[in-house]
């Protein structure tokens, strides 16, 4: 049997196959391997995961993660699951990256993006990741993430930018005000994660012309910034995998339509792509 797992900071997603059946689906708490120890991962895996396991024999695990940056890294991640998992013989550990470009290109040469709470793109050719242009985070980057889209709306309502019902609407949904927004952006932590949960105020909004205008010049500026620095951009299509993608479809498509870009393929998440990928 084979064990996928996608990995993010919140929750790890894992899913048991057997040929091509899905066996078992199981949720688990999260683990950034760039932030966290070897010993605290293993102790994780040993305290939640072992017990899931038991009693079946994994011989496949391919594990797709936050943080999963390097050499180094993965190595720290596969000895925690091979104290766990004794019987796999394959222990596959890889970035969240290639886990969006399998789900959404299979086999197939495309660009494959990942909008979220952040963004990120790589150009894909079927086997390997070719070429990755770096999202630099919600300060310097991370366009059309859902970071970014609140970090546009809190600015627009703080400088009055949008309509004034639609200021004060977002401020008493959101429990908000200026020393408010100041404190959980510069003082407390994972601003980022703030930020993106005020995002739903935009699809919530979208057919205000001000909220659309936003939402739209977000994503014409992730595909500016970062799908046209691939070579060959018009020729593949442009798939995406991830919440911001998947529930503003619509004016994704129209970014992509004012650029002459083809969109693909847009899911929700990468799971049901990778157990594509990994049936037998």
């Amino acid at each position: 049997m084979i064990l996928i797992a996608d990995c993010g900071s919140t929750k790890i997603d894992w899913c048991i196959l057997k040929g091509d059946k899905l066996v078992k689906q199981f949720f688990t708490t999260g683990v950034n391997a760039l932030l966290m120890p070897e010993d605290k991962i293993r102790a994780t895996f040993e305290t939640e995961l072992k017990p899931q396991v038991e009693g079946s024999e994994i011989f496949e695990v391919y594990y797709y993660g936050a943080g999963c940056l390097s050499e180094e890294i993965c190595s720290n991640v596969s000895r925690s699951i091979a104290s766990v998992i004794p019987s796999a013989t394959t222990i596959s550990v890889n970035s969240d990256l290639l886990a969006a470009a399998r789900a959404l290109c299979g086999r197939n040469p495309g660009i494959a993006c990942i909008l979220g709470t952040g963004s990120n793109s790589c150009y894909y050719d079927g086997e390997k990741i070719c070429d990755n242009v770096s999202p630099l985070g919600y300060i310097l980057g991370d366009e059309g993430s859902g970071a970014v889209l609140g970090k546009l709306l809190v600015g627009d309502v703080l400088k009055k930018q949008l309509p004034a019902e639609l200021c004060e609407k977002f401020l008493k949904q959101f429990n908000l005000d200026r020393m408010k927004i100041i404190e959980n952006v510069y003082k407390k932590p994972a601003p980022n994660r703030f930020l993106a949960s005020l995002s739903p105020f935009l699809i919530q909004n979208i057919e205000e012309p001000a909220i659309h205008r936003l939402v739209l010049n977000a994503f014409k500026s992730f595909f500016v910034r970062n799908i046209e620095n691939y070579a060959n951009f018009k020729e593949v299509p442009v798939s995406f995998v991830g919440s911001v993608g998947f529930y503003y479809r619509e004016v994704l498509d129209e970014a992509a339509k004012a650029l002459d870009i083809t969109i693909g393929t847009v899911i929700k998440s990468p799971m049901e792509g990778l157990l594509k990928y990994h049936s037998k």
